[in-house]
């Protein structure tokens, strides 16, 4: 490669909540990916909001986070944001544009028109969702159906989204999934003791099964003996969230800490649970759940076929109510099977942050390059149609 070309290669990433955010998935995975494309020659822009960035966090200086305005409502947040942050890009005019979301597949076309191409992850089936209302959800298919039309290139983070994709709106793309972090024995958060309690770490919405897991907590605590601990949060009138508040009042053992940015303390929470509950259901790859295995910790989760795609047999499987919960969560403190050190070698071999990172940067250039010579083609091809009218 020219090392001129190298060094003048620029991605956008627009449709998170910024660099560095901790806010879910897409944040999650920007924090590895950015400063790994910055690694392997890229200049990179991350879009953001005010507010959604961890002013505290450590950053990599190479990473330039952009902030632009945008409306703070339930579901035109995302457009609003992405908006401002297409318009900005519009003007700055990058090689290639990373678009984290469908939902700005409505600001696609303008990037075509000003010749930028673009890479979307579409993430899951946002539109099944149960926190979103009947125009959220039809702004959400909207949104794919035009990410299917005028995205250049498309990334999936589970096999299983990619074959909706292809079967529904008639698009194929490329796996990448997202990754995990092995790390060193960390030192016990306080207040708990190691393989003595059960954890949650989901935002406190329906598809995440937290009211099941809040409702089966109590019977977990009794029948094994442990404590419940769970990291999360919604608005203080969320039922959910003051479900999550009555029952650490009422219960001594059930312990709620809500959103934690603390990567560290909560790398040490899921290293040294006895289990960890995954209730996720509706998405691809879930990073939670891949940070989760990278760690060693033992799963029980919801019985999905996203679930089942990343965990395989590393795992334990179970339905959302409270007794099967209860269930596969005591039934697994029990078992000898040393299902943390199968989750781990699982999530090394499929899902390391240089795997995915290296994923991301092909598809980039890839679609830079595309554009590139498209461009080239039809420059030669309008020369020579001059020519021959001149001739």
């Amino acid at each position: 490669m020219d090392p001129h070309d190298r060094e003048t290669r620029t991605v956008a990433v627009i449709g998170t909540r910024g660099y560095p955010s901790f806010y879910g998935g897409f944040e999650t995975a920007v924090r590895r990916i950015a400063p790994g494309l910055a690694d392997r020659g890229w200049r990179v822009r991350v879009y953001g909001r005010r507010g959604g960035v961890d002013a505290t966090a450590e950053a990599d200086p190479r990473v330039h986070s952009i902030l632009t305005p945008g409306l703070d409502t339930t579901w035109f947040s995302t457009l609003s944001y992405g908006l401002t942050a297409v318009l900005h890009s519009l003007l700055r005019k990058p090689d290639v544009a990373l678009v984290m979301n469908v939902a700005n597949g409505f600001w696609l076309p303008l990037l075509r028109l000003r010749g930028i191409p673009t890479v979307v992850n579409v993430d899951g089936l946002e539109w099944e969702r149960d926190k979103w209302n009947p125009l959220g959800k039809a702004v959400f298919r909207w949104g794919a159906r035009l990410t299917a039309r005028f995205a250049d290139e498309l990334i999936f983070d589970a096999e299983a989204i990619g074959d909706y994709w292809r079967r529904e709106l008639g698009r194929s793309g490329t796996f990448v999934p997202y990754g995990g972090d092995p790390a060193p024995a960390l030192p016990v958060d306080a207040g708990v003791e190691p393989g003595r309690y059960v954890l949650l770490v989901a935002r406190f919405v329906q598809e995440n099964t937290v009211p099941g897991f809040l409702a089966a907590a109590p019977a977990i605590v009794e029948k094994a003996d442990v404590d419940v601990v769970v990291v999360g949060s919604a608005p203080a009138d969320d039922p959910i969230q003051q479900t999550a508040d009555a029952l650490a009042a009422s219960h001594p053992r059930i312990k709620v800490l809500g959103h934690l940015n603390d990567d560290w303390r909560l790398h040490s929470l899921w290293q040294h649970a006895g289990v960890y509950f995954h209730g996720h259901t509706v998405g691809g790859t879930n990073p939670a759940l891949v940070q989760a295995m990278a760690l060693g910790a033992r799963v029980v989760a919801r019985d999905t076929v996203y679930n089942r795609e990343v965990l395989a047999d590393a795992g334990v499987y179970c339905d959302g109510d409270e007794e099967s919960i209860v269930q596969a969560v005591v039934a697994t403190l029990c078992d000898d099977r040393p299902l943390g050190e199968l989750a781990a070698t699982r999530a090394a071999r499929h899902y390391s942050w240089e795997l995915v990172v290296d994923g991301y940067a092909r598809v980039l250039d890839a679609t830079r390059r595309a554009r590139r010579e498209q461009r080239a083609r039809a420059s030669t091809a309008g020369e020579d149609e001059t020519w021959i009218a001149s001739s």
